[in-house]
């Protein structure tokens, strides 16, 4: 009979437990350190499981209604080695918020699988979600939904390019801004679910391809994330990225995303060396605590003499969709999400997938936003045309120079029309602005106080020229008068 070993393992009183998961399987005689399981309390206990073989090598979802968000804002997106369930929060009842989202794989370690459970999962819990697909929409074709046109997805609205992405982000933002000043006068601090609006998730996958050095839209991306990710939460407004990243570096910056780590939901498939590095350097995990590293393969991994001719050179099974839930309740432990889909390759979308995620519509965008966010949103557009359909162009002033954000933009549409929602400093190409107008839109974005750091740290991150505190105090005193 296959027996399970469960070992308790006690520091001395003042000291902190620390492993190296390889060299604690090898002094255990095990081949296969996915048959190992530690979960340490960040000081001086951990508890220490032996199975028999990997525990986490087939995780069935039962019920697709599992992945529902349950009454703590949860959903179900897989299971631990002991069968306990992996829990992902997307919203905060207790403080009416909603949560920024950070999933992190390198090529092949499941993460377009993953992204497909959380989506299935948005859907199903009437989240509305716009999901920007920057792997030219192979990473979620499911997500566009069966026929692959029009508005019959199963998401609100998804886009394959950088543009279409820009114009999400911009309209998710802008919807941000309504928000912000309905729930002033309705005197509301907190996002309740439905009343009256849906929770918005703004998804991004294969962020790295709009956030790394050098991609087109990189600072005006970066802009929008930092901000949604600021100020959206308390609106109901989360956002979450997919990444194949090796360094925080192509992410806009490691300052980009060191609050989104530290406080948001952060789930790692296999990832490199290099990021798991910064990670820990940036104190993301507590002090003592180790991952192990997530092999390719999953299995004893044998040595085998060259003049062994009985040898059969068996495929291993893969470990696609392994991870650590970082920011969850067992932090060091393995968690794998779902099997889903087919066995093998379809022709197509899979139908496994599309049942995933369940009939009817997606949920929308409250139509009190639609006349700000504009046709882009309206007509599900991507491309250029959606792009053009969010950024006004710039109208001349008297002088003849490009004025601040939000001059209407020719033709149809109106998210460039409202006067309370300017266009951020960041959000359009570089072109002739005074301080003045810079530091005004930085205000205008804000509702929050401001201090003259905080002012001087927004304004050198619109895109134009780099300027002194002083600069920004006399200007900040000018505004007053």
């Amino acid at each position: 009979m296959s027996r399970i070993f469960e070992l308790t393992v006690e520091a001395p009183a003042g000291d902190i437990i620390s492993y190296h998961p390889m060299r604690l399987a090898d002094a255990l005689g095990i081949k296969d350190v996915n048959r190992l399981a530690v979960e340490t309390n960040g000081t001086s206990k951990a508890l220490v499981t032996i199975y028999p073989d990997d525990p986490l090598a087939q995780v069935i979802l039962a019920d697709p209604q599992l992945l529902v968000m349950d009454a703590k804002g949860r959903i179900y997106i897989g299971r631990y080695h002991n069968g306990r369930p992996s829990l992902l929060r997307l919203y905060d009842p207790k403080s009416g918020s909603a949560q920024r989202l950070l999933l992190f794989g390198t090529t092949g370690a499941g993460k377009s699988t993953a992204g497909q459970i959380i989506l299935a999962a948005m859907k199903r819990s009437g989240i509305a979600v716009l999901y920007a697909d920057l792997k030219g929409g192979q990473s979620a074709p499911e997500a566009f939904g069966q026929k692959g046109h029009g508005d019959d997805g199963n998401v609100s609205w998804r886009v394959t390019t950088q543009e279409g992405t820009m114009a999400q982000l911009r309209t998710t933002w802008l919807t941000m801004m309504d928000r912000q000043d309905r729930y002033s006068r309705m005197g509301r601090s907190k996002f309740l679910i439905g009343r009256p609006d849906p929770l918005i998730y703004q998804i991004v996958d294969e962020a790295n391809r709009l956030l790394e050095k050098g991609a087109p839209y990189r600072d005006e991306a970066t802009f929008y994330i930092k901000d949604i990710g600021r100020t959206g939460r308390s609106l109901g407004i989360g956002i979450g990225l997919f990444a194949q990243a090796g360094h925080l570096e192509e992410m806009g910056g490691s300052d980009t995303l060191r609050a989104m780590l530290k406080e948001g939901e952060v789930v790692l498939l296999r990832w490199t060396s290099s990021m798991m590095k910064q990670l820990v350097t940036d104190g993301l995990l507590p002090t003592g605590q180790v991952l192990a590293p997530i092999p390719k393969y999953a299995g004893e991994v044998d040595l085998i003499s060259q003049f062994d001719e009985d040898h059969e050179d068996d495929d291993l099974p893969g470990t696609q969709g392994t991870a650590y839930n970082v920011n969850g309740r067992y932090p060091s432990s393995k968690m794998r999400f779902w099997n889903i889909g087919s066995d093998m390759p379809t022709e197509g979308l899979d139908p496994m997938i599309l049942d995933l995620y369940g009939p009817g519509a997606p949920a929308e965008i409250e139509q009190d936003a639609w006349d700000i966010v504009g046709d882009a949103y309206g007509q599900r557009l991507d491309g250029m045309e959606a792009y053009r359909a969010v950024f006004p162009e710039p109208e001349e002033d008297e002088d003849g120079e490009g004025g601040g954000g939000g001059g209407k933009k020719k033709g149809s549409g109106s998210a460039g029309t409202r006067a309370a929602s300017p266009v951020p400093a960041a959000a359009t190409k570089p072109r002739a602005r005074t301080l003045r107008d810079r530091v005004q839109a930085v205000l205008d974005a804000h509702d929050d106080p401001l201090d003259a750091l905080e002012v001087l740290e927004l304004v050198n991150e619109d895109g134009g020229r780099t300027v002194q505190l002083g600069s920004v105090r006399n200007t900040l005193t000018t505004l007053k008068k």
